[in-house]
Protein backbone atom coordinates (compact mmCIF):
# COMPACT_ATOMS: atom_id res chain seq x y z
CA UNK A 1 0.00 0.00 0.00
CA UNK A 2 1.65 3.22 -1.20
CA UNK A 3 -1.11 5.58 -0.08
CA UNK A 4 -3.70 5.83 2.65
CA UNK A 5 -6.54 8.36 2.84
CA UNK A 6 -8.50 9.18 6.00
CA UNK A 7 -11.51 11.37 6.62
CA UNK A 8 -11.30 12.98 10.05
CA UNK A 9 -14.48 14.71 11.20
CA UNK A 10 -13.26 15.94 14.58
CA UNK A 11 -10.23 16.08 16.84
CA UNK A 12 -11.27 12.97 18.77
CA UNK A 13 -10.51 10.91 15.64
CA UNK A 14 -6.91 12.15 15.41
CA UNK A 15 -5.70 9.56 17.89
CA UNK A 16 -6.62 6.71 15.53
CA UNK A 17 -5.25 8.68 12.55
CA UNK A 18 -1.93 9.00 14.42
CA UNK A 19 -1.81 5.23 14.97
CA UNK A 20 -2.61 4.64 11.30
CA UNK A 21 0.15 7.02 10.19
CA UNK A 22 2.79 5.46 12.45
CA UNK A 23 1.90 1.99 11.18
CA UNK A 24 1.96 3.23 7.59
CA UNK A 25 5.37 4.91 8.08
CA UNK A 26 6.92 1.73 9.47
CA UNK A 27 10.68 2.28 9.68
CA UNK A 28 10.58 5.70 8.00
CA UNK A 29 11.11 8.35 10.66
CA UNK A 30 10.93 11.59 8.64
CA UNK A 31 7.33 12.66 8.17
CA UNK A 32 6.52 15.87 6.26
CA UNK A 33 3.18 17.62 6.80
CA UNK A 34 1.72 19.65 3.95
CA UNK A 35 -1.38 21.79 4.39
CA UNK A 36 -2.52 25.36 4.45
CA UNK A 37 -2.34 27.53 7.57
CA UNK A 38 -4.93 26.33 10.07
CA UNK A 39 -5.41 22.91 8.47
CA UNK A 40 -4.44 21.09 11.68
CA UNK A 41 -0.80 20.10 11.13
CA UNK A 42 0.32 20.97 14.68
CA UNK A 43 -2.76 19.37 16.24
CA UNK A 44 -2.11 16.15 14.32
CA UNK A 45 1.57 16.20 15.32
CA UNK A 46 0.51 16.50 18.98
CA UNK A 47 -1.63 13.36 18.60
CA UNK A 48 1.31 11.53 17.00
CA UNK A 49 3.65 12.59 19.81
CA UNK A 50 1.20 11.32 22.42
CA UNK A 51 1.27 7.90 20.75
CA UNK A 52 5.05 7.98 20.71
CA UNK A 53 5.03 8.48 24.49
CA UNK A 54 5.76 12.21 24.73
CA UNK A 55 4.26 13.51 27.96
CA UNK A 56 5.60 17.08 27.98
CA UNK A 57 3.55 19.91 26.54
CA UNK A 58 3.97 20.41 22.82
CA UNK A 59 3.75 23.52 20.71
CA UNK A 60 4.72 24.54 17.23
CA UNK A 61 8.38 25.64 17.06
CA UNK A 62 7.55 28.62 14.83
CA UNK A 63 10.31 30.82 16.21
CA UNK A 64 12.89 28.24 17.34
CA UNK A 65 12.48 26.11 14.15
CA UNK A 66 12.79 22.86 16.12
CA UNK A 67 11.44 21.51 19.42
CA UNK A 68 12.79 18.37 20.98
CA UNK A 69 10.42 16.19 22.96
CA UNK A 70 11.54 13.19 25.01
CA UNK A 71 9.41 10.05 25.15
CA UNK A 72 8.84 7.93 28.25
CA UNK A 73 11.47 5.56 26.83
CA UNK A 74 14.02 8.38 26.68
CA UNK A 75 14.16 8.80 22.89
CA UNK A 76 13.91 12.16 21.17
CA UNK A 77 11.18 13.28 18.80
CA UNK A 78 11.97 16.38 16.74
CA UNK A 79 9.22 18.77 15.64
CA UNK A 80 10.17 21.32 12.97
CA UNK A 81 8.28 24.36 11.71
CA UNK A 82 9.88 26.03 8.70
CA UNK A 83 7.12 28.58 8.08
CA UNK A 84 9.37 31.56 8.88
CA UNK A 85 12.65 30.51 7.28
CA UNK A 86 13.92 32.59 4.39
CA UNK A 87 16.12 29.98 2.71
CA UNK A 88 17.24 26.36 2.92
CA UNK A 89 20.55 27.69 4.24
CA UNK A 90 18.74 28.74 7.44
CA UNK A 91 17.61 25.14 7.92
CA UNK A 92 21.09 23.77 7.29
CA UNK A 93 22.50 26.11 9.94
CA UNK A 94 20.48 24.36 12.68
CA UNK A 95 22.06 21.03 11.72
CA UNK A 96 19.01 19.72 9.92
CA UNK A 97 20.77 16.78 8.30
CA UNK A 98 21.96 15.51 11.68
CA UNK A 99 18.37 15.47 12.90
CA UNK A 100 17.07 13.72 9.76
CA UNK A 101 19.69 10.96 9.96
CA UNK A 102 19.55 10.55 13.76
CA UNK A 103 17.13 7.62 13.58
CA UNK A 104 14.61 9.58 15.65
CA UNK A 105 11.22 10.77 14.47
CA UNK A 106 11.37 14.09 12.64
CA UNK A 107 7.95 15.69 12.18
CA UNK A 108 8.20 18.57 9.71
CA UNK A 109 5.71 21.40 9.21
CA UNK A 110 6.05 23.57 6.08
CA UNK A 111 8.42 21.11 4.35
CA UNK A 112 7.85 22.86 1.02
CA UNK A 113 10.38 25.43 2.27
CA UNK A 114 13.13 22.75 2.46
CA UNK A 115 12.13 20.20 -0.20
CA UNK A 116 15.70 19.81 -1.49
CA UNK A 117 16.91 18.95 2.02
CA UNK A 118 14.45 16.17 2.81
CA UNK A 119 15.91 12.65 2.73
CA UNK A 120 15.17 10.44 -0.27
CA UNK A 121 12.65 8.44 1.72
CA UNK A 122 10.04 10.19 3.81
CA UNK A 123 6.31 10.02 4.37
CA UNK A 124 4.27 12.87 2.89
CA UNK A 125 1.16 13.80 4.85
CA UNK A 126 -1.26 16.11 3.06
CA UNK A 127 -4.08 17.69 5.02
CA UNK A 128 -6.96 19.27 3.13
CA UNK A 129 -9.90 21.03 4.74
CA UNK A 130 -13.40 20.56 3.37
CA UNK A 131 -15.98 22.29 5.55
CA UNK A 132 -15.28 20.81 9.00
CA UNK A 133 -13.77 17.62 7.55
CA UNK A 134 -10.02 17.00 7.33
CA UNK A 135 -8.90 14.77 4.49
CA UNK A 136 -5.53 13.35 5.49
CA UNK A 137 -3.54 11.47 2.88
CA UNK A 138 -0.19 9.77 3.48
CA UNK A 139 2.14 8.31 0.92
CA UNK A 140 5.79 7.39 0.51
CA UNK A 141 8.15 9.69 -1.30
Amino acid sequence: MNEMKLMVADESKLSQAAIDLLRFAGEIKVIAFFGEMGSGKTTFIKAICQHLGVKSSMSSPTFSLVNEYITLEGTAVYHFDFYRIKSEKDALEIGLEEYFYSGNYCLVEWPEKILNLLPKEFVRVSIEVENELRIITFHYE
